[in-house]
């Protein structure tokens, strides 16, 4: 549900709000950061199961007898909390220009 501020607006003004400079400015800096990330995810995600499927390189071992493959299985999870968190470091930034916006919006509606 959207905040009480944000409900008295009309579907007709999305338009208008799409064109605003501060709207555009957080919708690049969203897909700058988020694109790259999300490919860099699924590259890091899905090269595991392919090595380790069509290739011997993981099975070699790296300290005592474990093997590349679950070095790589664990690193997998922390970097997964790694994007977690700089995702949200970074939402930080998103939640200000969503707030100018929304701020931009108010002022023109109540003049």
């Amino acid at each position: 549900m959207l905040p009480k501020k944000q409900q008295n607006y009309e579907h007709s003004r999305y338009s208008e709000i799409v064109k605003t400079n501060r709207f555009q400015q957080l919708m690049a800096e969203k897909k700058r950061f988020i694109l790259p990330m999300t490919v860099f995810f699924l590259l890091f995600y899905f090269s595991l199961p392919i090595l380790t499927a069509y290739t011997n390189v993981l099975n070699q071992n790296a300290i005592g007898d474990i093997t590349w493959a679950w070095i790589f299985a664990f690193a997998q999870f922390i970097m997964t909390w790694a994007l977690c968190m700089i995702y949200t470091k970074r939402a930080k930034r998103f939640d200000e220009l969503a707030e100018k916006v929304i701020a931009d919006m108010d002022k023109e509606a109540s003049s």
